[in-house]
């Protein structure tokens, strides 16, 4: 088969796999895609809103104008075939153009064929697959200053973009001087804008202090024993991978330091969460390659069929419009129902505020933000892994000097999407807040949110 022919079987695939899931917004993908909506209503991040992501992930909804639907699936292929291409170019520095082909569509494949709330949106562990890669891609070929700038872009979308520059300077340890100068300019370059546009302290409270707080704060009460189950789990749908890794380390030893510094940064924080282990993936991928191109290893690949098996059915069900029962869409199901809701409350040039975690509303309705927050979690002070079940503080008096921020605020329209699931963190139960709420009233509600309008 000619590389055209390859390429063009590998988008087939990936198009036709993510143009299934138009109509579900995962609520992973609507932050960034929100925070993109903000910007395009002239906001500035950290500044005029809280976010506390890096800020190339809402940067890169902005080429699409942040349209939900077929826009952002396209997108989404047209990314993980880039990926796709980097991973091809650098397994086949590392050993020939055969592992490097293998590696291409091992990439697309376990791109597609895992978790689709992991795998399909363009949230920021999936967008910093491509920038590890070309890291690596590029200290290969013995440009350690770019691959140290490629380290700084996987920053710019993920602060575990530190562990790609640990795994570069465990590969490379005689270019640690271009390396971390690379780093320190591209780290650097997106702090400029910020600084001029009296973003930056902003920036390094909600993405630096706030994200520090957050991995201090594991989700489970025993969360070693939960991220060993959950890694096994990992593995036992990527085992083909796993078999090629261990067929391959012997002649690649330096494959092992990247692999534990990549594993080590998915286990960080203690919640693993599969759009986490996309970070160690990238190393598997390319070790896999080196281990299952030759001889019987190639029989390793029948171990594809666990998670084509497992995730496969799915895409056809949603192709055919079967998803209205799944227990994972719901939350998405609810955000469009109140969006539609929404949009019939709204007069032209009207503002919003949602409560709870779900930017799905904000994303789909596409008004104005009239407060700013784009979630309830800096006004609960709870975070949204724990919100629907528990009500512990995370960050209490943070929460209270927020409330009082938002009672400063007006919003047209508020739509409370976390209390019908837990009622002691809906809006209305917070005492600083009842008599700012009572300047609104309930004009309609789906099983998951309830939707005000203000009075005027």
């Amino acid at each position: 088969m000619t590389s055209a022919r390859r390429w063009l079987a590998l988008a087939a695939l990936v198009t036709a796999a993510r143009l299934c899931h138009s109509g579900v917004l995962w609520v992973e993908e609507a932050y960034p895609a929100a925070a993109a909506v903000r910007m395009l209503h002239g906001a500035v991040p950290y500044r005029d809103f809280f976010f506390d992501k890096p800020p190339l992930a809402p940067l890169v909804y902005l080429a699409w104008g942040a349209l939900p639907g077929a826009a952002t699936r396209l997108a989404g292929a047209a990314y993980v075939l880039l990926c796709a291409w980097l991973a091809l170019g650098l397994a086949s520095k590392l050993w020939s153009d055969r592992e490097g082909w293998l590696a291409a569509g091992l990439t697309a494949f376990f791109l597609t064929f895992y978790v689709p709330a992991a795998t399909i949106p363009l949230a920021p562990d999936l967008l910093m697959v491509a920038p590890h890669l070309a890291a690596m891609r590029l200290l290969a070929g013995r440009r350690p200053l770019a691959a140290g700038a490629m380290a700084g872009a996987a920053m710019a979308v993920h602060t575990k973009g530190l562990f790609v520059l640990a795994a570069l300077l465990a590969w490379s340890p005689a270019s640690i001087a271009p390396l971390l100068a690379g780093f320190a300019g591209a780290t650097a370059l997106p702090l400029l804008p910020l600084a001029a546009m009296g973003a930056l302290n902003g920036y390094w409270e909600q993405v630096w202090v706030w994200g520090s707080a957050y991995a201090s704060d594991p989700l489970y009460a025993n969360p070693w024993t939960a991220g060993a189950g959950r890694t096994a789990n990992w593995l036992g749908f990527h085992a083909a991978l796993a078999v090629g890794a261990a067929m391959a380390i012997p002649k690649q030893k330096r494959l092992i330091a990247w692999i534990a510094i990549a594993l080590a940064g998915a286990l960080l924080g203690g919640r693993f969460f599969p759009r986490y282990y996309f970070l160690p993936l990238v190393p598997l991928i390319i070790a896999a390659s080196g281990g299952l191109a030759r001889g019987r290893a190639r029989y390793a690949l029948l171990l594809l069929l666990i998670p084509l098996i497992r995730f496969g059915p799915r895409y056809v069900q949603l192709a055919a419009g079967g998803a209205s029962n799944w227990s994972d869409t719901a939350m998405a199901r609810d955000s469009h129902e109140a969006a539609l809701l929404v949009a019939r409350e709204a007069s032209p040039g009207a503002t919003i505020f949602v409560w709870g975690y779900r930017p799905e509303i904000l994303w789909e309705s596409r008004l104005r933000v009239g407060a700013p927050f784009l979630d309830s979690q800096p006004l609960t002070g709870v975070l949204a892994d724990r919100h629907l079940t528990e009500s512990r503080a995370t960050f209490p008096a943070l929460a209270e000097a927020n409330r009082r921020r938002l009672r400063d605020t007006s919003p047209d329209i508020v739509v409370d999407g976390l209390g019908p699931a837990n009622p002691a963190l809906a809006i209305g139960a917070y005492p600083d807040l009842r008599e700012w709420l009572a300047g609104y009233r309930e004009t309609g509600r789906t099983p998951g949110s309830i939707v005000y309008r203000r009075i005027h």
